[in-house]
């Protein structure tokens, strides 16, 4: 079953010539009339775009069509354009604890702060948000820098420290990597 839902809104006769291409499509295309209606749907469904002729305030996921005539093969293009913008968007975003990294601006946020990070720091962060044991220096330098060293170095703990300066300074949060006795975890 094709998770990805057209929204026609006020504009029944699109919907009505999209409605004979639906099978050849890659989304199911549903009608609605009123902004009540829009309201309640949207909630129901993740993957969406509406399609109206006029901007709609406070709804996400709008694609208006002013110019027309349009062919159907020009409007099918949009249509998976937006498609695949929206989806590139939502899963370029990862929750960890009450924060959300950006992976396309490498921010993370919490309420109304920001903290920009750099690459390897997102990639700590994510590393150690996917395992629920604390992880060595040797495996973070191992699976994120990708190299494994016999050679002393501390370029671990010196990212972790400025990390946790970072996290400090900007939110507040001095336990967000919190060390054990056999490494680093996400707290």
């Amino acid at each position: 079953m094709n998770n990805q839902n057209l929204i026609i809104y006020q504009f029944t006769a699109l919907y009505q010539i999209l409605k004979e291409f639906e099978q050849k499509l890659n989304f199911k295309i549903i009608e609605i009339l009123n902004e009540k209606s829009l309201n309640y749907e949207i909630k129901n469904f993740k993957n969406y775009l509406i399609l109206t002729e006029k901007k709609i305030s406070n709804v996400n996921n709008l694609l208006i069509l002013n110019q027309l005539p349009i062919k159907i093969s020009k409007l099918v293009e949009k249509l998976n354009i937006e498609f695949l913008k929206h989806q590139f968007n939502n899963q370029s975003q990862i929750s960890i604890n009450n924060y959300i990294i950006n992976l396309n601006s490498r921010e993370i946020l919490t309420k109304n702060k920001k903290l920009k990070l750099t690459e390897k720091e997102i990639n700590i962060i994510i590393y150690l948000s996917q395992n629920n044991k604390p992880i060595s220096i040797d495996e973070l330098q191992t699976k994120v820098w990708g190299y494994h060293s016999d050679l002393e170095t501390h370029t671990v703990e010196t990212h972790i420290y400025r990390l946790r300066k970072k996290f400090s300074k900007t939110f507040g949060n001095e336990n967000f990597i919190i060390s054990k006795k056999n490494g680093y975890e996400i707290k």
